[in-house]
């Protein structure tokens, strides 16, 4: 009987009908508070998802700050002997001086390849919340490590 009543302009219809152009007309607009409420269910989606992700890795824990150590402290260990070595460079006469500048860049390079590696680490333990960003950034580091060592071969059709 729907039908025939819109048909015929029933109040009921016609009531019907404001109320389809209403909710069309409010779902034209996205409101502060709907963006508000949408973005705070996101952010309680996500701090959802990392506490579940933490709760079913628990195992790992171990493996992970063992690699976290090891990543780390190699790190370090390249930027303490590349400052050493530089340091040194300045007391020696200008062929053993070179070398060792050589030494210290040749160094600095293989920091500068885990640099991102530990920048993740560092960022996940300590960065938990903003740990997207900071993958996105090291994950750029990475491209750009690998674009600057591969070099086009040289000399055309060899």
């Amino acid at each position: 009987m729907s039908f025939w009543g819109r048909l015929f302009g029933s109040a009921e219809a016609t009531k019907e009908a404001v109320g389809a152009v209403r909710d069309g007309l409010d779902a034209l607009w996205y409101t502060k508070e709907e963006k508000a409420a949408d973005q705070a269910a996101e952010v309680t989606e996500a701090r959802r998802v990392l506490l579940e992700w933490v709760k079913n890795s628990q195992g790992q824990n171990l493996a992970r700050r063992v690699l976290a150590f090891a990543i780390a402290a190699a790190w370090l260990s390249f930027k303490f002997v590349g400052v050493c070595l530089s340091v040194v460079a300045l007391w020696l006469d200008r062929v053993d001086a070179e070398k060792l500048r050589e030494a210290a860049d040749l160094v600095g390079e293989f920091s500068g390849d885990m640099t991102p590696a530990v920048m993740l680490i560092l960022g996940f333990y300590f960065a938990g919340p903003h740990m997207g960003r900071i993958a996105e950034a090291a994950l750029v580091r990475f491209g750009d490590r690998n674009s600057k060592t591969t070099k086009p071969p040289e000399g055309g059709n060899g």
